[in-house]
């Protein structure tokens, strides 16, 4: 039962309000020792010191559980002890609780904080085995593959749905169309060069006249006939 108590005790925290402006290290065990605060164990010896309004310093004659204030960093941090003092010079630590900014929490012992980062670590691999796990294939031929297709087209859909959202607005096509613009004044395109069109139109022209010139003198031959069947005609 102890050890369901203390585990359950380093879920919770406790503050007064009307004691959190006033708070320093004259009264700062009496603020932990209010009677609402779960931590504060009633049957420890500075509950007996208290009530019986004796020297604070009595603590170190007696016997059994007391809290000290162990560190002060003022204003906003404390840390006190809960301890089993046997002798006067022989004590044993049970738990350490903080106060930072008048709200109070026990502090983790060594044994939980290796127990939650096993139990976390064994979470985060189980479920990457899971995963992994998932996407092996068995084939009596092949034997054992992976295939990690609903991966890749479970991203593909994320990244097409992620396009779909994200379309570009009038404001943003208007601004690169201004930029474009400005860009096509300060760097315009190079003119075209006049000379080599001029030195190449001639040569065409020429080419075409003489091709025409021979092709007329070959259809008027052809029309006109040899001289001597002429000839032969006259007579």
């Amino acid at each position: 039962m102890a050890s369901i108590s203390t585990e359950n005790t380093l879920g919770i925290s406790w503050h007064d309000s009307a004691w959190i402006p006033l708070l320093n290290q004259g009264n700062i065990m009496d603020y932990f020792s209010e009677r609402s605060n779960p931590f504060y164990d009633r049957s420890c010896n500075n509950e007996i010191i208290k009530m019986q309004r004796l020297n604070p310093d009595q603590l170190n004659t007696m016997q059994g559980i007391e809290y000290i204030l162990l560190h002060v960093q003022e204003p906003i941090l404390y840390v006190v002890r809960k301890q089993h003092r046997h002798s006067p010079t022989q004590v044993t630590p049970l738990s350490d609780y903080y106060i930072i900014a008048g709200i109070v929490y026990q502090a983790p012992d060594l044994g939980s904080v290796l127990n939650s980062r096993m139990v976390n670590t064994l979470h985060n691999l189980q479920s990457a085995f899971e995963e992994a796990s998932s996407f092996s294939r068995y084939h009596p031929s092949k034997g054992y593959t992976w295939d990690f297709g609903k991966d890749t087209e479970q991203g593909e859909d994320k990244n097409k749905g992620k396009q779909k959202q994200e379309p570009s607005s009038i404001f943003q096509r208007q601004r690169v169309d201004i930029l474009l613009e400005k860009l096509a004044k300060k760097f315009p395109p190079p003119a075209p060069r006049q000379t080599d069109k001029t030195e190449e139109q001639p040569k065409i022209e020429v080419k075409v006249e003489v091709k025409t010139e021979k092709s007329d003198e070959r259809s008027q031959a052809n029309i006109k006939g040899p001289p001597e069947k002429k000839q032969k005609l006259m007579k």
